[in-house]
């Protein structure tokens, strides 16, 4: 079987995604030092116990994800479940990488240019080629779609998410242009209503996000944070493997919100 050191590994997901760039919330790169060689890594969207118990149970050297540990503002006490979680990395000498920010914003591997796949977009583009973004570090992206009413939209997000989303507007209203951000980030509806798009989708919702939408005419679109961020953690696991050739597993641990 193919492996990998942790170091060589840290050191192309950090160079990859260009970690260097973001002020982010959280340390992106390797956040529990586990083995020092990597054969197998389980993917998934959170570093949660369900997720390190699947990695112990199928013997996984490493666990990568979207979203890790050590966020901003939390507290830093190793209580609860916090405790069990590094414990259990602790324990069975887990790699623990995490990569939030870069992983939204890569053009190719994060979960925007993912989105843009799966729900037909094509993206504005750059005279460089490099898609349309805007918002803080340009994670919201830009572009078109087919034209359809918002409630056809709205069902062809939904089908290529698999769950109903939110749809904040007039089911009736013709939907050209779009703008999307995954996960948390309806804050951004109003950088996207800047930006005259007929439809903004993000990941969750908050109560003003429905006043803005039947306010300005700019339809919104809710699809679930987990949901929408499940890809990227996904094509980038498949990157290593391609790059690397070692085996690489995607689990899914689905959440409602």
């Amino acid at each position: 079987m193919n492996q990998v050191s942790t170091r060589q590994l840290a050191d192309w997901l950090d160079s990859t995604l260009q970690t260097q760039r973001f002020k982010d919330y959280c340390p992106n790169g390797l956040q529990v030092e586990g083995r020092d060689t990597i054969r197998h890594i389980i993917t998934g969207v959170t570093a949660s116990q369900a997720l390190l118990d699947a990695a112990v149970q199928q013997n996984a050297d490493a666990i990568l994800v979207h979203h890790g540990w050590f966020w901003k503002n939390e507290s830093p006490v190793l209580r609860g479940t916090k405790r069990q979680r590094i414990a259990t990395a602790l324990r069975h000498e887990l790699n623990v990488f995490g990569f939030h920010l870069p992983l939204d914003a890569h053009p190719e591997l994060g979960n925007n240019a993912q989105l843009a796949l799966r729900f037909g977009f094509e993206p504005d583009r750059n005279a460089d080629g490099s898609p349309v973004n805007f918002g803080p570090y340009d994670l919201v992206w830009r572009g078109r779609c087919e034209p359809c009413s918002l409630q056809t939209l709205g069902e062809r997000v939904g089908r290529a998410l698999g769950r109903v989303p939110l749809v904040l507007g007039d089911p009736t209203r013709e939907i050209r242009t779009v703008a999307w951000c995954s996960g948390g980030a309806q804050d951004m509806m109003e950088a996207a209503i800047q930006a005259g798009v007929d439809a903004y989708i993000t990941g969750e919702a908050s109560e003003p996000n429905f006043h803005l939408a039947n306010e300005t005419g700019t339809a919104f679109i809710a699809g679930g944070h987990h949901a929408t961020e499940r890809y990227g953690i996904k094509a980038l696991g498949e990157a290593v493997a391609k790059e690397f050739g070692i085996r690489v597993d995607f689990l899914d641990l689905d959440n409602p919100i």
